[in-house]
């Protein structure tokens, strides 16, 4: 597959559509101007060209596989998420603080639909980690952000959303999935997911999941779902990965046109309920 993003249009649209460009000329983005950004987008449009496209069609003819719960992405995955992540592009609308660029959110927007354009299967996995920051950043604990938020500002783990299952497809408000108060102010999930994109794979050494579940207490329906923080490695004292935790992948969905991406079907809780935050 060939790509070439459509850098004039994208560039029009963000400064008349999006009305950047007046934003720009009254300082409402500190020392940034619209030069800095073109240079932004060219360089994303080059990453998408030459290192993305080229993974679609061996994405979607090879696909990630599994094996005994291990997940593998095809030929090439790795590779270009190393060169994706170390070029900064992970974190560019995420906060300073935590090691992003803080551009505006309409500059990754346009950044977002050149991934995605050149290579689908690749695109939405980092798109779920950017939404796992700003959850995090918005609603985490302190003691949450120092442990997580740094390394998935720039990318060295990924994160997830666990939304979907098998019961209950689009509605939301019918989840089973539980979490279990434990004496130690953790909590324990048990259930199953379904339609997780990137819910397992080997491009960063631990996945932070994002995931929905429900109280024993808590009111039916949407208004009764927590969202909780639940790591595949639990973390050592040095804010490194230790223990496995108990989620894994049970098997990987085949979605037309995106076979690359790791779409897995996940369970929480089959042997020892696992810790979540």
């Amino acid at each position: 597959m060939t790509y070439q993003a459509p850098l004039p249009d994208m560039n029009f649209a963000l400064k008349y559509g999006a009305s950047l460009l007046p934003a720009l000329e009254e300082g409402l983005l500190g020392d940034l101007t619209m030069d800095d950004i073109e240079a932004v987008l060219a360089e994303a449009g080059r990453m998408a060209a030459e290192v993305l496209a080229p993974l679609d069609r061996t994405g979607d003819r090879v696909g990630a596989s599994i094996k005994d719960g291990v997940v593998t992405t095809a030929p090439g995955w790795k590779k270009a998420y190393d060169a994706w992540r170390n070029g900064g592009w992970n974190g560019l609308a995420s906060p300073a603080e935590w090691g992003g660029q803080g551009l505006p959110q309409v500059v990754n927007a346009a950044c977002t639909e050149m991934w995605n354009g050149a290579c689908m299967a690749f695109g939405v996995g980092p798109l779920l980690t950017m939404g796992a920051i700003d959850a995090l950043n918005a609603h985490g604990s302190d003691a949450l952000k120092r442990a997580y938020l740094e390394k998935l500002v720039t990318g060295e783990w990924m994160g997830t959303m666990h939304l979907t299952e098998p019961q209950a497809g689009s509605d939301v408000g019918a989840l089973r999935t539980r979490a279990e108060r434990a004496a130690d102010g953790t909590y324990r999930i048990t259930g199953q997911k379904i339609f997780i994109t990137y819910g397992e794979h080997n491009l960063t050494d631990n996945i932070i999941h994002f995931v929905l579940a429900r109280l024993p207490d808590a009111p039916p329906g949407t208004r009764g779902i927590s969202l909780f923080l639940v790591p595949k490695f639990l973390l050592n004292a040095d804010g490194s990965p230790g223990a496995r935790n108990d989620v894994r992948a049970h098997s990987i969905e085949h979605k037309l046109g995106i076979h690359g991406s790791p779409t897995c079907t996940m369970v929480f809780g089959d042997q020892a309920a696992p810790p979540a935050f």
